[in-house]
């Protein structure tokens, strides 16, 4: 299934527009990480940990996202965006487009 943050598919026509669909992924913050993640930021540098965690809600916002664009009947979904918000020290990512049939 393509899943493209761009409004068409080059080469490709849409045939039918099947909705919305969304996909979203809250994760908790874990002490420990919290902890070396603030040395880090004191002694400089990337925090991996976090990174990974933000990777894998990404991931996981997606993966939501294209099954239930699959469920629909869909071959594409198309303007997708990706939002990230901090919510009572938890990490959200949500995932949105429009679940389209190409030819």
């Amino acid at each position: 299934m393509i899943v493209t943050t761009t409004p068409s598919i080059e080469g490709r026509q849409i045939t039918r527009y099947l909705g919305i669909v969304t996909g979203e992924a809250i994760l908790g913050a874990n002490v420990f990480r919290d902890l070396f993640a603030g040395i880090t930021d004191i002694i400089g540098g990337r925090s991996g940990s976090y990174e990974a965690s933000l990777g894998e809600a990404r991931e996981t916002a997606l993966r939501e996202l294209r099954e239930r664009a699959e469920a629909l009947g869909a071959t594409a979904v198309v303007g997708v965006d990706l939002d990230y918000e901090v919510i009572n020290n938890m990490l959200m990512v949500s995932a949105s487009g429009t679940a389209v049939k190409v030819s």
